[in-house]
């Protein structure tokens, strides 16, 4: 007869029994644990050359948990600063990193990292090297937000925060903010590295710079820095930079101005949604790319006095827009194709479609990008008028409140 147990147990409850015990042996246990009062938390990071020197400076900036509120009392450290920024240079970002220790209590901990800013001067030079260590590393974060500085990297984390305590938050903040602008890609690590080993790979990312306004400087995102791999080859103004999100289909909103009908005074449109389909085509041996923009948006305001509802003003105020979208658009492919960047992909859509004639156009794609035909069709169209069809300071109440 079989047995199904052993010294009366059954053999599903041992099966459960030892893995039970094997769980309890493996899982449970602190062997790598690293007590938060040993950590420095980085917040922000931006790189900057040495002139003259093959070495880097970096500057963390730190939490400083001494100027956080107590949990107990509710009270923070008085005169205390809410961040350190830790400066060191080296050769390697590792080296670096390992270096600040040696006047910091506490080791770097990056995965709360929320912006790494780059000088333009090292993208000049190639920034493979530099961005090594944050894409290997196990503490660092794909989804940090990549910046290039006009000017010395350094000096945006150094610039007090406005509204925020941590001037790496308020940057981050900011590049959040360009969904409602559009005047610049958000870029992260990821993305960045997605472009760069494209075939036809050119990053982006959104140009960060301290502007004097009034006397005092204040931190704004200027245009857009374009790659080509690792280098740095030349930058995008906001309105070329709006073109380029057009074309890529990364528009989420923004405002376009726009003269009135038969005036001189401007209108506002406020784009509301916006997409993109990118068709490329080989004919007879010639290259082209239609990209068809489509747009919709409302009317934000208006500084004419004209009623812009009427039918017939409407469809010049949407012919207005789509003139004022095409040349957003065409600006960045000329710009683009000035600098033989290929931002928008264009040639990871012939892969796609072309995948057995790609090979032939991959060696030599930054020359065939620069002499690209491209047609840009734009549909948008104009939904509605808010809260009110006629201005406050419409033609015709001004004529009735000053001549009856």
């Amino acid at each position: 007869m079989k047995k199904d147990n052993i010294a009366g147990i059954s053999y599903p409850k041992l099966f459960f029994f030892l893995l039970l015990t094997l769980t309890l042996i493996t899982l449970p246990g602190c062997w790598n644990r690293r007590e938060l009062d040993t950590l420095a938390i980085v917040a922000g990071a931006a790189i900057d050359k040495i002139p003259g020197e093959e070495k880097i400076r970096i500057t963390a900036q730190v939490i400083n948990p001494s100027a956080m509120q107590s949990p107990q009392t509710g009270e923070m450290s008085a005169g205390a600063k809410e961040y350190v920024n830790f400066s060191e240079t080296g050769t390697t970002v590792f080296e670096v990193a390992r270096k600040i220790t040696t006047f910091s209590s506490r080791k770097l901990y990056w995965p709360h990292n929320q912006v790494l800013i780059l000088s333009e001067d090292i993208c000049k030079h190639g920034i493979s090297h530099w961005i090594d260590f944050f894409i290997r590393d196990h503490e660092t974060r794909l989804r940090v937000k990549v910046l290039v500085s006009e000017g010395e990297a350094r000096s945006i984390l150094e610039k007090e925060a406005a509204l925020e305590k941590l001037p790496a938050r308020e940057i981050g903040e900011i590049v959040d903010g360009l969904a409602s602008t559009s005047i610049a890609p958000q870029t992260t690590l990821r993305d960045f590295l997605c472009r760069m080993l494209e075939d036809s790979g050119a990053p982006v990312a959104p140009l960060i710079s301290l502007k004097e306004k009034e006397g005092k400087k204040e931190t704004q995102i200027s245009g857009t820095a374009v790659f080509k791999r690792t280098r740095l080859v030349g930058t995008l103004d906001p309105f070329e930079s709006r073109g380029f999100l057009f074309i890529t289909g990364k528009v989420q909103s923004g405002i376009i101005l726009i003269k009135c009908p038969g005036s001189e005074d401007l209108s506002s449109l406020e784009i509301i949604n916006a997409g993109s389909e990118t068709v490329p085509l080989i004919k007879d041996g010639k290259l082209s790319v239609t990209v068809k923009i489509t747009e919709e948006g409302n009317l934000g305001c208006q500084m004419c006095g004209s009623d812009l509802t009427k039918p017939q003003t409407w469809q010049l105020l949407e012919e207005k827009q789509n003139k004022a979208i095409l040349a957003e658009a065409m600006s960045s492919v000329k710009k683009a194709q000035e600098l033989r960047a290929d931002i928008f992909g264009f040639g990871e859509a012939f892969h796609r479609k072309y995948p057995l004639k790609w090979n032939g156009l991959k060696e030599n794609w930054d020359e065939h990008f620069a002499n690209l035909e491209v047609n840009i069709e734009v549909e948008s169209h104009l939904r509605r008028s808010g809260q009110i069809s006629l201005p406050p300071h419409h033609e015709s109440r001004y004529y009735k409140e000053n001549h009856l």
